[in-house]
């Protein structure tokens, strides 16, 4: 039996070999959509329906949705919720307003409709105009005019493989928290590399799935949202500003990038690190701009989000740049949690004293994508929790004095936790007990396509895995 199990192992570890270099040849998309069909063409049924949040989420709504180009009069309809269907009798009818869109799927129209005067903690229904037909009524919760505790779900890269491998990660968070009131994504939802790319923004919407239409989403943009020309120029994709078009009180140019809301007395801030290293002068621009939105800060707890790490994790990879620009600011006023991805691990680093008074934000990298690194001796040494070959979920919950952060795996095991206590101006950190040892690469590093890489996601890649060829 030994010498059996031996040989079979053999067998798989040479085959796997083998078909791991015959993939990274093959493979050219990051979806299960093979070459030859089309799963994610407009039509006239309303798709990738998506909750923004508002500057004033208690008593307005931006809705976002796509069409094909059959739809000249996009409209969206609301009303309050009732517990019967005579809701649709009270309802009323709100214009929208269209852009086109042209991707590898061909052309579309992205529409969007703001929802105004509405009630605080009130909950509403609504649906989107199709051509011919209307979506399905969805229903939100408008957030409290002042503070309330609420919970929300922090993701890291999810990038390739959405609806193959990220769907599950997105569905088991909404599983373990239901009632959270907002999903926030560190950027780098897609990859925008190979392939169809507008097929990649068909499967993360599916993984989001309805969820997407009902819990306000906040999304920051990675380097993967944008693509380069031929004059090595970077351009933010169409589909980010169309698809979450909404809040725009950010600087110029940024507006499309960088912004903020109050959700329920948490400041929600988003920057654009791709455009600050790619140009200086946006680091700084951005740097003036939030020190102005956090020096004028009425909010209980502030979160900061952000693609590329302040403090690396992954092999060969440092942000100087940020740590110059924005870093100060981030010190200078009471920011809680600053929110990355990027490096496909995770970790996690703050400063706080012996008795646990912390100083300045938590900073946390997380991954939820199937693309796996390896971290550095640097961050083995600096974090004070790391991970690899780990896909995971993040729940914060909120009360007026207390922060309850949790990191899960999609397995639902805890894996990283920490309470930030506040009274007053003083802010104590309490690290979980009882968390389970690191967790480091489990691939032979003879099975690693890249030498600094756990997993790097084209061996999940259509047509087949290893062991099936």
């Amino acid at each position: 039996m030994k010498l059996t199990l031996f040989s079979c192992a053999m067998l798989l570890v040479s085959t796997s070999l083998l078909a791991t270099t015959e993939m990274g040849a093959q493979a050219k998309h990051y979806t299960m959509v093979p070459e030859q069909l089309s799963r994610y063409q407009a039509s006239a049924f309303p798709d990738r329906i998506i909750l923004i949040p508002t500057t004033q989420p208690a008593h307005s709504q931006t809705v976002n949705w796509r069409t094909n180009t059959g739809l000249l009069k996009p409209e969206a309809e609301i009303a309050l919720a009732q517990s019967g269907p005579g809701f649709v009798w009270q309802s009323s009818r709100v214009a929208a307003t269209s852009q086109s869109i042209q991707t590898e799927n061909g052309l579309a129209l992205q529409h969007s409709v703001t929802f105004s005067d509405l009630k605080a903690d009130t909950q509403y229904l609504y649906r989107v105009k199709g051509a011919g037909t209307w979506s399905e009524w969805l229903q939100f919760r408008t957030a409290t005019a002042g503070f309330a505790p609420f919970s929300f779900i922090y993701f890291g890269d999810a990038q390739n493989h959405n609806k193959s491998q990220v769907s599950r990660v997105m569905r088991e968070a909404l599983l373990t928290r239901p009632r959270a009131k907002l999903m926030l994504h560190a950027g780098d939802l897609v990859s925008s590399r190979e392939g169809n790319h507008d097929n990649e923004w068909g499967e993360w919407f599916d993984a989001l799935g309805w969820a997407g239409a009902m819990l306000n989403q906040f999304i920051t943009p990675g380097n993967h949202e944008y693509v380069e020309d031929g004059q090595e120029q970077h351009h933010l994709v169409p589909q980010f500003a169309a698809q979450f078009n909404g809040l725009r009180n950010g600087p110029a140019p940024l507006q499309e990038t960088v912004y903020y809301t109050d959700y329920q007395g948490v400041r929600f801030i988003s920057l654009n690190s791709m455009a600050a290293l790619q140009d200086e002068a946006m680091a700084k621009l951005q740097a003036q701009w939030l020190k102005q939105v956090l020096g004028n800060n009425p909010a209980r707890w502030t979160v900061v989000t952000y693609h590329h790490p302040m403090f690396s994790v992954s092999q060969g990879r440092d942000n100087p740049l940020l740590r110059q620009h924005w870093q100060p600011v981030l010190d200078q006023y009471p920011v809680d949690l600053v929110l990355q991805g990027h490096d496909h691990t995770y970790g996690r680093v703050s400063q706080q004293a012996s008795n646990g008074q912390l100083s300045g934000a938590v900073y946390i990298v997380s991954v939820a994508g199937p693309k796996m690194y390896l971290s550095s001796d640097t961050s083995r040494q600096r974090m004070q929790r790391l991970a690899e070959d780990t896909q995971l979920f993040q729940l914060i919950d909120i009360t007026e004095n207390e922060l309850k952060y949790q990191a899960l795996t999609v397995t639902g095991e805890l894996y990283d936790g920490f309470v930030i206590q506040k009274q007053g101006k003083q802010r104590t950190l309490k690290e979980a007990a009882d968390l389970p040892a690191t967790r480091l690469c489990g691939t032979p590093a003879e099975l690693r396509v890249r030498a600094s890489r756990c997993w790097n996601s084209t061996e999940f890649n259509l047509p087949a895995l290893p062991f099936n060829l």
